[in-house]
């Protein structure tokens, strides 16, 4: 007798639930102890609580939108999408003559037609527009030039202009894509008809390149198998990352010059912030009437009116796409800044309605905009004010603490992945976090204004 779907859920639950009992029983120890601990136990015990939560969420209840049942709403409001829908995918590049032909040559290599593929160099001077001139006379692709540089937001909005495509598509141009993995996103979205927008998976390009390459490539998988995943089964994933994000038309096309014309603290916000242009489909039944109504001259929203949905944002694990990532310390810190930049801008848009996507997205979202606000504090305290007041004990209790979370997600990637000795790489980068990377917020929040965008990870 085959086993039916609901079966199968419930073993998957039930074995995930078994995978965690560990952390579950070490919580449950500690629990009758807490109206007695300092503040810091409680910060302790809720980072283990919510890494618990975490990974039942993303063990237990996700499923890959492209491989699950069809579960089209268009009743309720949203529109089908044509059985092989037109999908524009581009990509804006500045100044990488030596990398930009394995994404453009990724690019029109997906499988899935009909595709539309935009190439536009924002203001490149090494040699990137002879290239794509190069390829334009040998592949089936558009490249836009711009006369000087722009930003990559706005780079990117240029090349929407020339996008017929009833899916958009965009990529980073460090970026490969697996040949499947658009038509995986675009099957996510046939099966899934209130899915207005998903992620891929990504991976670094370059893992081998340097011990911290290793440690980042380790990473990727875990914040997107895991981390994604668990946001996912609430369909509230709230960063359509770079690497591979796919969106329907109706659900950001209007929000477009909004994301261009972005600003923050009296100045525009010039990163090209994935986070941003992800909240505008997650929160459009909120703001949306609002932002279109503010750039109602745009072609953007004067020649295609969408009205605001309930749209769900997912994550496809099945759509594989790697990213070349720093492989040096200096570049990587300036990547880890850039990205909290655009986590803190984000926090003051996106965070003002997410508690409306339910309980569920709120505990995520905002749990973890808690721990990422208290975590310098907590290094701080740990790390520096304890040994001045000769609690040599802390810091070491602390750390300990560090790699068993740390170990808990190499042991989620040694189980994605058997037989890969790289799941030891992951503790490193929880001790990273913790000992490094938690400074870098203060410092992020104190230079919000400063930058403009670069790939550089040299």
């Amino acid at each position: 007798m085959p086993v039916t779907a609901p079966v199968r859920r419930g073993l998957r639950r039930l074995l995930t639930v078994f995978a965690l009992l560990p952390l579950i029983v070490l919580l449950a120890r500690q629990l009758p102890k807490l109206p007695y601990a300092p503040l810091l136990a409680f910060y302790g015990f809720a980072v283990l609580t919510a890494t618990v939560a975490v990974f039942y969420l993303a063990y237990a209840r996700y499923v890959d939108p492209a491989e699950a049942p069809a579960q089209h709403r268009h009743a309720a409001g949203f529109p089908p999408l044509p059985p092989s829908p037109t999908v524009s995918l581009l990509v804006a590049v500045k100044d990488e003559a030596d990398g930009i032909e394995a994404c453009v040559r990724s690019m029109t290599g997906s499988l899935h037609r009909p595709l539309q593929v935009i190439v536009v160099d924002d203001g490149s001077t090494d040699g990137t527009a002879e290239v794509l001139d190069r390829l334009a006379a040998e592949l089936p692709v558009t490249v836009l030039h711009l006369p000087r540089n722009v930003g990559k937001k706005r780079a990117l909005v240029h090349a929407a202009r020339h996008a017929t495509g009833e899916v958009l598509a965009f990529t980073d141009s460090d970026c490969v894509l697996a040949p499947d993995a658009v038509g995986r996103c675009v099957e996510a979205l046939l099966r899934r008809g209130d899915l207005g927008a998903v992620s891929g998976h990504a991976r670094a390009l370059n893992p081998d390149e340097s011990l911290l390459s290793r440690v980042q490539d380790v990473w990727y998988e875990g914040q997107f198998r895991v981390s994604k995943a668990a946001e996912a089964s609430f369909g509230a994933v709230t960063c359509v990352s770079g690497p591979l994000a796919v969106f329907r038309r109706e659900a950001v096309l209007n929000y477009l010059p909004a994301w261009a014309a972005d600003r923050f603290l009296g100045g525009e916000f010039r990163f090209a912030t994935d986070r941003q242009l992800t909240g505008y489909v997650l929160g459009q039944r909120w703001i949306g009437d609002r932002l279109k109504r503010r750039f109602a001259d745009s072609p953007f929203v004067r020649d295609e009116d969408h009205p605001p949905r309930a749209w769900r944002v997912g994550y496809v694990r099945s759509a594989k796409v790697w990213t070349t990532v720093p492989a040096r310390l200096r570049p990587f810190l300036r990547q880890q800044t850039r990205w909290k930049k655009s986590y803190v801008r984000n926090l003051f848009f996106t965070g003002t309605f997410m508690w409306r996507r339910g309980p569920g997205p709120a505990a995520l979202y905002y749990g973890h905009a808690l721990w990422v606000a208290l975590a310098p504090a907590m290094a701080f305290s740990h790390l520096v004010w304890a040994p001045l007041r000769g609690w040599w004990a802390v810091p070491l209790l602390y750390l300990c603490g560090v790699l068993l979370k740390g170990t808990a997600w190499g042991l989620a990637y040694r189980l994605d992945n058997p037989g890969d000795p790289r799941w030891a790489y992951r503790p490193l980068m929880s001790v990273l976090s913790a000992t490094v990377l938690s400074w870098l917020l203060p410092w992020s929040v104190g230079t919000i204004r400063r930058g403009v965008w670069s790939r550089s990870t040299v």
